[in-house]
């Protein structure tokens, strides 16, 4: 066993699961926080659909980013936090405030009680969506240098990822110098659903293209990456030297368009492509260029392909379809 503790927010989401999971795997003593212990049963089942047989060194917690209630508890010993946790929306809100203040506020909370806990390091998720939104000239390459200007006209999810990710390195920078702090900014997180849980991604564009609820290719197109890449990612982010204070893009090499993830399925898992329609392809135009080199050339992070982690998704949902 691992000295190390290590609090993971949200536990029973997507890329939490899959830390969690990993971090048992290489035999991390693991607390995650649920907004609901009765969440507790999902999570156990994911983990043993993992391979997880004995999950005795995970310690669950109730808190959530409205509240400071429980999150000094959850906190006690604790080497380092992954903040996994933040709210996104089943659909737009008409006030973007319900979305970008907890967004915010609960950055700022986890942070805080780190702080007050003598952790370490945080590793904060963030998104592509606080870097890739505002510098849209043609041919630009998406870098962690780029920032999403929150003073454009945008989505309210887009937005609250934004100003929460700026409002954490402020706070490193003038309330919490001792902490250390790390940003990831994944792409579309896609690869396999264990347990029950799933995401967004899948069911927002692999599941409805293999349903046919698409018809035709949105023009935009968007970068992929795994989720046992972005649980990796975070894991060695937390641990070398080099990534205090820095953010990382973690994406797969290229993008795709929903007609891209289509084709795909077709050629690789036809016995799935039965009810996906016929799309038109995407305007070369709408391919935008994103970097991962920092996060392979500092972190010798070594993503999975894009189509890798896109058949994942589609073996998983077939699972739940046929």
């Amino acid at each position: 066993m691992k000295d190390h503790i290590i609090l993971v927010t949200g536990g029973s989401g997507f890329v939490g699961v899959h830390i969690v999971l990993q971090l048992l795997q290489q035999g991390y003593r693991v607390r995650t926080t649920l907004r609901d212990l009765s969440k507790q049963d999902t999570v156990l089942k994911a983990l043993r659909d993992g391979g997880i047989a004995d999950p005795e060194p995970l310690q669950f917690f109730q808190a959530e980013l409205t509240s400071d209630q429980g999150w000094k508890e959850a906190m006690k010993d604790v080497d380092y936090v992954l903040h996994v946790a933040s709210p996104f929306p089943a659909k737009q809100p008409e006030d973007e405030s319900e979305l970008i203040i907890p967004a915010r506020e609960g950055a700022l909370r986890v942070l805080r009680a780190a702080r007050d806990a003598g952790v370490k390091r945080v590793v904060l998720t963030s998104s592509f969506a606080a870097i890739g939104y505002s510098n849209n000239l043609q041919g630009h390459v998406f870098t962690e240098e780029d920032w999403t200007d929150e003073a454009d006209p945008l989505m309210p999810y887009i937005k609250s990822k934004t100003v929460a990710e700026k409002a954490a390195w402020n706070f490193i920078e003038t309330e919490a110098r001792d902490l250390e702090l790390t940003v990831i900014n994944p792409v579309g997180i896609f690869g396999p659903v264990i347990g029950d849980i799933s995401s967004a991604s899948l069911d927002s564009v692999v599941k409805e293209i293999m349903t046919g609820a698409v018809s035709q290719s949105p023009e935009f197109t968007f970068g992929v990456v795994d989720v046992r890449d972005v649980a990796d990612i975070h894991i060695k982010a937390m641990l070398h030297p080099d990534a205090k204070g820095q953010r990382f893009l973690a994406t797969a090499d290229g993008v795709m368009s929903f007609y891209d993830v289509a084709e795909l399925i077709k050629k690789e898992r036809p016995e799935l492509a039965a009810g996906i329609n016929r799309i038109a392809p995407t305007p070369e135009r709408f391919y935008i260029n994103l970097s991962n080199e920092k996060a392979r050339q500092v972190l010798t992070w070594q993503p999975k392909s894009k189509e890798e982690a896109l058949l994942a998704s589609a073996d998983s949902i077939a699972k739940t379809l046929f």
